[in-house]
């Protein structure tokens, strides 16, 4: 069950998702942040959402923070996604990455992220602890997805 700090956070969320997607629009990239554009499993109708694309292990990859994440969903029932940073987009496939490989991607990126990140994971109710071996035990309750180019 979440908690009013996790309703409280999601709400927080959604307003800073809006303002994230009017910059990427209007062409301002920052940080890790870049609009997933994915078709919706059951409307067909594009959905986009403000991501996070974490670079760990040479790879690229994007973690679920939000329970039942309508995105992860439609992901999961897409053949690609459209990825755009500022004004530059790039058709991509997600793919998601079986729970026992989760771990060390979990624990590598709490473990090099700012704490805040870690809190995330607690704070929306997926991993218990914010230690890097905390959100790594949580590998079955976050999904996690490597970006394929191409």
């Amino acid at each position: 069950m979440e908690t009013v700090s996790a309703n409280s956070y999601r709400r927080t969320t959604k307003t800073f998702n809006k303002i994230i997607v009017m910059l990427q629009q209007a062409g301002i990239a920052f940080g890790p942040m870049q609009l997933l554009t994915v078709e919706g499993r059951r409307s067909g109708q594009l959905r986009t959402f403000p991501i996070a694309v974490n670079s760990l292990d040479g790879g690229r990859y994007i973690f679920q923070a939000f329970p039942k994440a309508a995105w992860v969903a439609n992901v999961r029932a897409a053949d690609s996604v459209t990825l755009t940073r500022g004004r530059q987009s790039s058709t991509a496939r997600l793919v998601e990455i079986p729970v026992a490989q989760r771990r060390p991607l979990l624990r590598e990126l709490v473990a090099t992220s700012p704490k805040s990140v870690g809190k995330r994971f607690v704070t929306t109710g997926l991993a218990d602890t914010p230690t890097p071996d905390g959100v790594a035990a949580a590998a079955d309750r976050i999904a996690v997805f490597r970006v394929e180019h191409g």
